[in-house]
């Protein structure tokens, strides 16, 4: 069921949400627990291997993904790679909001990708940054529980997707031709009605799946920025820097 942290912020997203998780679960693809989380799957491994097929992904030096067990394949190629790789602090709960995965560094240090790839190992051995010290970035990933093949897509409720991406585009931290992307199960892939987007939502550029890679071609704008007015009383609560934050990008 919809985490009742943030249920009832958009009630159609609310019922598309759960009835992924069932599907998951009903089908047998789901890899341990999927009720309000970025769901895994079975088929991860091979969802990640066919995003790297991208001309985007081969041509970039930077990647940002979600910190989701079900992207672990994703960390990993990446860092597999040679990309450095920047992953927020789970549910943005610690004091600063990413961190930074250098291959080379780990290497040095002796530290394995298939560890540094997992949430709790990027955040012990990943270097703690800011948004203004993060390069900009070439690809982004992000995880979702239901997507279109128009590229609208929603995530577990908690909007920490649309907000991360709203503040890379007001620092002026995302690329002009870096794609949005995610990697899901094809129970995952929805009707395009079924997801409504609203206009601070970010759309999908390409959705890898175990079975395909979908271009998207989506129809809908992107956000130039933060949605301010659309943040929420309990994010200002929950995610320690984020007041600081928005003084210091709109002041």
């Amino acid at each position: 069921m919809a985490d009742a942290r943030w249920a009832g912020r958009n009630a159609t997203k609310d019922v598309i949400r759960d009835r992924v998780w069932t599907t998951l679960v009903e089908s047998g693809v789901n890899v341990g627990p999927v009720d309000s989380r970025i769901p895994n799957f079975v088929g991860a491994d091979q969802a990640a291997a066919n995003l790297a097929k991208l001309d985007a992904w081969k041509a970039a030096r930077t990647v940002k993904c979600n910190p989701d067990p079900p992207q672990i394949p994703v960390r990993l190629r990446a860092l597999y790679d040679g990309k450095i790789v920047y992953a927020p602090v789970p549910e943005l709960l610690k004091p600063f909001p990413f961190v930074r995965l250098d291959p080379e560094i780990l290497e040095a240090k002796g530290v394995q990708f298939e560890l540094a790839a997992t949430s709790q190992g990027f955040v012990e051995h990943g270097e703690p940054v800011e948004f203004e010290d993060m390069e900009l970035l070439d690809f982004v990933v992000v995880g979702c529980v239901a997507v279109t093949r128009e590229g609208g897509r929603t995530g577990k409720g908690g909007g920490f997707a649309d907000l991360e991406l709203g503040i890379f585009r007001e620092l002026g931290k995302l690329s002009a031709s870096a794609p949005l992307t995610t990697t899901v199960h094809s129970a995952q892939v929805v009707p395009n009605d079924d997801v409504i987007m609203m206009a601070h939502d970010s759309a999908l550029h390409f959705i890898a799946t175990p079975d395909e890679l979908i271009d998207t071609r989506t129809p809908y704008p992107q956000p130039n920025g933060v949605a301010w007015d659309f943040v929420q009383d309990d994010q200002y609560r929950d995610i320690p820097f984020l007041r600081s934050l928005r003084d210091r990008i709109t002041a």
